[in-house]
């Protein structure tokens, strides 16, 4: 084992792979429209602008316009495949953690529209414990997640 993984945070790298999740999905579900747009955008003409401004002629501007959007298209096919070395890694795990483990984590750390209180709040009613037994059951499902994704 290396020994930087000793010196690693690991609840802290769990609570943010457990937050790019979403971004990553969204990643891999819109990565193909995104080329498909650039790829129009790079074979249609350019307009002029009309801004009231002298223009000037530059020959190369439609080369110029090219290696930006392929350089995009670039930038989308490496997020994409990080996107996709990510959810490899972080799926298994996922589906490895029961249902109720699942619940909870997705009520603290995957619900991005409420607050953490209300996730507590949520748990609370749903399993009918008090507060403290959320934040124990929300502690050991991390601590369940991490040791699946980082090991000891």
């Amino acid at each position: 084992m290396n020994i930087v993984w000793q010196y690693l945070d690991k609840k802290a790298a769990t609570i943010n792979v457990l937050k790019d999740y979403s971004s990553m999905k969204y990643i891999i579900e819109h990565t193909d429209e995104d080329i498909a747009t650039l790829n129009e955008k790079m074979t249609s003409p350019a307009s002029s602008v009309l801004n009231g401004m002298p223009s000037t002629h530059d020959p190369k501007t439609g080369e110029k316009r090219l290696i930006a959007t392929i350089n995009e298209i670039d930038v989308l096919k490496e997020r994409y495949r990080q996107a996709l070395e990510y959810m490899e890694w972080f799926q298994p795990a996922w589906d490895e953690l029961t249902e109720e483990e699942r619940y909870v984590l997705t009520e603290f750390y995957l619900n991005e529209e409420q607050k953490q209180i209300d996730a507590v709040y949520n748990i609370c009613e749903h399993f009918n414990i008090e507060r403290s037994s959320a934040y124990n059951k929300k502690n050991r499902a991390l601590h369940h997640l991490a040791l699946l994704l980082y090991g000891k």
